[in-house]
């Protein structure tokens, strides 16, 4: 029976990720080397991936920042009532629960063009929904969770008494921070930036919610797939696919091996 749960685990696994990945591989290449450099070099490939490279770019550093402070507080923050503390976990988690397509729909209800809000930033020369920053909006919104989610534990598990003794000392707060505390959560704040890449790289229903998805101007590498798709050019969807998938195994892969490293020091 042991068996048979084991291959029944393997199959489901070859089913759900392999087969899709190879499908993906050989579909990109039906043309050869040539068919898949055309559908990568396309324009409209070229301006997605840019813009696909610039939202992880932006979302990373602000999710590493921002995820990391708000971690901190939600385990160090002695002076935040512990019902605020709860309030603040489940705000973290809220992403988890809800739809990224609900999140962008929030997005473009508060500050769509169609809204006071909206409208005043526009009248202040700042577009928010069918722009950039509408787009990383969205994309922060889904994988916020990730960096906070990552470092917590790590500093649950290592206590604060090495931070209260070097406070105790007359270390500064910022001294404390990159000499005690960043030694012992490096490692996690790494996987947490590995894993909101790769996150980042795969969104789709929140970005073409805000981005409108207009050719050239707000259209990421997911939302180019799915035109691709829709427009019946399978070979080049299957192109860009192929780059998405690529990058995000190897970020995962690079992970494993972070984590192999870590446990022989």
């Amino acid at each position: 029976m042991r068996r048979l749960w084991i291959g029944l685990t393997y199959a489901v696994f070859a089913l759900l990720i392999v087969v899709p990945l190879v499908k993906i591989a050989t579909g990109s290449l039906e043309d050869g080397v040539s068919g898949l450099l055309d559908a990568l070099l396309r324009p409209e490939a070229l301006h997605a991936l840019m813009m696909t490279g610039i939202i992880v770019v932006f979302v990373t550093l602000i999710n590493t920042v921002f995820g990391v402070m708000l971690a901190i507080y939600l385990v160090r923050a002695a002076w935040l009532h512990p019902r605020i503390k709860g309030l603040l976990n489940s705000i973290v988690d809220l992403p988890y629960a809800v739809s990224p397509v609900i999140g962008g729909l929030m997005i473009v209800l508060l500050v769509g063009p169609d809204t006071a809000l909206g409208a005043l930033l526009e009248g202040a020369g700042i577009k928010i929904v069918y722009a950039l920053p509408g787009m990383v909006i969205a994309t922060l919104f889904v994988t916020f969770p990730l960096m906070v989610r990552e470092v917590m534990p790590v500093l649950q598990e290592i206590g604060s008494q090495q931070e209260e003794a070097a406070t105790m000392l007359g270390a500064y707060s910022w001294y404390t921070f990159w000499k005690v505390t960043w030694p012992s959560i490096r490692w996690g704040v790494i996987y947490g930036v590995v894993l909101t890449v790769a996150r980042t790289l795969g969104e789709f229903g929140a970005v073409l919610v805000v981005s409108g998805n207009i050719m050239n101007l707000t259209q990421t590498a997911t939302t180019l797939v799915y035109q691709d798709v829709e427009n019946f050019n399978v070979l080049a969807a299957n192109g860009v696919a192929l780059v998405l998938a690529a990058f995000s195994v190897g970020l995962l892969l690079l992970m494993e091996w972070a984590k192999k490293r870590k446990e022989v020091h």
